[in-house]
């Protein structure tokens, strides 16, 4: 019985490790939310550059290709319905929309018309903002941001955190979603309030361990209020939307009326019910609702140095600055700008970021040094298992901005030592340490395998078929992808692996080492507790059905039997408190990214 009441307790913890130790999807992976419990969902790994020479990007090339690719692979996913824009050379190149906004009357999607929710892409035009008063020196990247605030943000670590940590996702804060989403517009809490309630912990010194934070960007926000004298949403359509003649956009919450009948439903997958509209409280970091011809605008303003079609929104300094690389990273690996992720794809210069919401999900890339924009956005999360996003940008850069065939890397002497060594399980800087979320963490670790052929693997990385990637160890510890492209690097610390980078992963999120224990032991020892508890609830039942069916007497009375039912009760109500548990991490752990 004891043993019962002792199961019950550890059920607690084991039956959300059960229900989150499934295998990672190569499926979109939502930015505007994080996976607060799990390391994010690498890009499914690019096929080898095409041998062939680049197509020409002409518009009846691209139509083509787009017309060949987004049918069929909207429908394999189940989403109701997508926007593509390309820019080029200054100006539009395509524009076009797939499949539907409303399932019900069956309305197109129109790229000039039609809203989306771009989620974390948001963020963006916050970082735009913040520069703009960098411009004006109303705002200094590395001075203490409790200088603006009219809170104070606690310290830690003995260092301040400044604009800049913010900017690269460094301030130190770990993951929350607390005031991230909200349903009912009345209960929307004022951003100055919702900043200064929910401060979440810290837990690495600023500007040091890239982890990223909603928090963060929404406090920026709340900064540019705060220097401006305006609305943050009011700023922005001033500053940055009337400037470029962007129209159909808005920060505001509830969405205003005369939006509402060009605003695309969101949909789980397009056989579903449409969704409310997504409420945002920290609006800075993901509430913007826009369509593609707005971005088209916004993509060619930061294209062409912060300018567009007579407007400048930022100073050419200022826009390289934002583009341009800041903190050291090992090298191969994507980094930050000041916003922006920045990666060498194809031997390009790309900067790029992603969003979502829990059912928008979309993608902007900058090509700087062939002067293209490619924006995607789709207003289903459609199948887990069938990404959409990641295959069409890697598709197009294969076709227009290929790379030559790469070569197999030679493996060093030093690989199955080296392998070995790297070898284990590894958790992500982006998650919770404070509260019940770290249980999460801990029951979705990912692991670094040797394999047979003293080439590595790692967990998160899989091709579009679903196996795992292979990686060559070309350097000491520093590893390139078999048949393609994709690095992986350990970096150490008194010759122990303390760090693991990928270029798979944007620049927000690495991984550290755990011990053996938890790596390895965790799940069996929880799940056996997990089954002991079940089976004190489940026997309950039966066993007094059993001895109704034979008329047995219960053996137990007076405090014993009290503890017996009181025990079972506690059981049962572990089993119900829990049931509620996983539902809601679940939602979270899929949808919350």
């Amino acid at each position: 019985m004891r043993l019962g009441i002792v199961a019950g307790a550890a059920l607690a913890f084991c039956l959300v490790a059960a229900a989150n130790a499934q295998p990672k999807s190569t499926g979109p992976a939502p930015t505007l939310a994080p996976k607060v419990v799990a390391p994010l969902a690498a890009k499914p790994a690019a096929a080898p550059a095409p041998a062939e020479p680049a197509h020409a990007l002409t518009r009846d090339d691209l139509s083509a290709f787009l017309d060949g690719f987004m049918p069929y692979a909207l429908g394999r996913a189940d989403i109701a319905g997508a926007e593509v824009v390309v820019v080029k050379d200054g100006a539009v190149l395509l524009e076009k929309g797939y499949g539907v906004s409303n399932v019900k009357t069956q309305a197109p999607v129109d790229p000039k018309r039609t809203l989306f929710r771009p989620g974390s892409i948001s963020k963006l035009f916050t970082w735009t903002a913040v520069m703009q008063l960098v411009e004006q020196h109303k705002i200094d990247l590395d001075t203490d941001i409790n200088t603006y605030l009219d809170f104070k943000i606690p310290a830690a670590y003995g260092k301040p955190i400044t604009m800049r940590d913010l900017m690269t996702h460094r301030p130190g804060f770990e993951e929350t979603i607390k005031g991230l989403l909200a349903t009912d517009p009345k209960k929307i809490m004022p951003l100055r309030e919702a900043l200064a309630r929910w401060i979440p912990e810290r837990m690495f010194p600023p500007g040091e361990v890239p982890a990223y934070s909603n928090y963060g960007a929404a406090l920026a926000g709340y900064i540019v209020q705060r220097v401006s004298g305006e609305p943050f949403d009011l700023y922005i359509e001033k500053h940055i939307f009337q400037p470029l003649h962007m129209d159909h956009s808005t920060f505001r919450q509830p969405l205003p009326k005369k939006f509402e009948v060009d605003m695309s439903k969101g949909y789980a997958t397009a056989a579903g019910d449409p969704k409310p509209y997504e409420l945002i409280p920290m609006s800075p970091a993901g509430a913007l609702a826009t369509t593609g011809d707005d971005i088209a605008r916004f993509m060619l303003a930061h294209l062409n140095n912060g300018s567009y079609d007579g407007a400048q929104i930022l100073k050419p300094q200022t826009a390289q600055m934002m583009h341009g690389r800041t903190y050291p990273v090992p090298a191969h690996t994507q980094s930050m700008g000041l916003g922006f992720y920045h990666e060498d794809l194809n031997g390009h210069d790309v900067v790029s970021h992603g969003g979502d919401t829990i059912y928008f999900h979309s993608d902007l890339f900058l090509i700087l040094d062939r002067g293209v924009g490619l924006y995607y956005s789709q207003n289903s999360a459609g199948k887990p298992d069938q990404g959409v996003r990641w295959p069409l940008y890697e598709a197009f850069m294969n076709r227009y901005f290929p790379a030559p065939p790469a070569s197999a890397p030679p493996t060093l002497k030093t690989a199955k030592q080296d392998g070995a060594a790297v070898a284990g399980s590894y958790i992500a800087s982006r998650r919770s340490d404070s509260n019940m979320l770290r249980i999460g963490a801990l029951f979705s670790l990912s692991q670094v395998t040797l394999n047979g052929d003293n080439t590595i693997s790692f967990s998160d990385e899989k091709t579009l078929g679903g196996d795992l990637k292979k990686y060559s160890e070309i350097a000491p510890f520093r590893w390139q992808e078999v048949h393609g492209r994709q690095e992986f690097i350990a970096t150490r610390e008194n010759g122990k692996v303390d760090r693991i980078y990928t270029s798979d992963f944007p620049p927000i999120v690495t991984f550290t080492p755990v011990s053996a224990w938890v790596g390895t032991w965790k799940l069996p020892l929880f799940i056996a507790m997990c089954a002991m508890l079940a089976l004190t609830v489940l026997f309950w039942p039966v066993k007094a059905i059993l001895r109704w069916r034979y008329d047995a007497p219960f053996a137990l009375t007076g405090n014993e039997a009290r503890l017996y039912r009181l025990s079972r009760l506690a059981a049962l109500c572990d089993v119900v408190f829990l049931g509620g548990f996983i539902a809601l991490f679940s939602y979270g752990n899929e949808h919350l990214e």
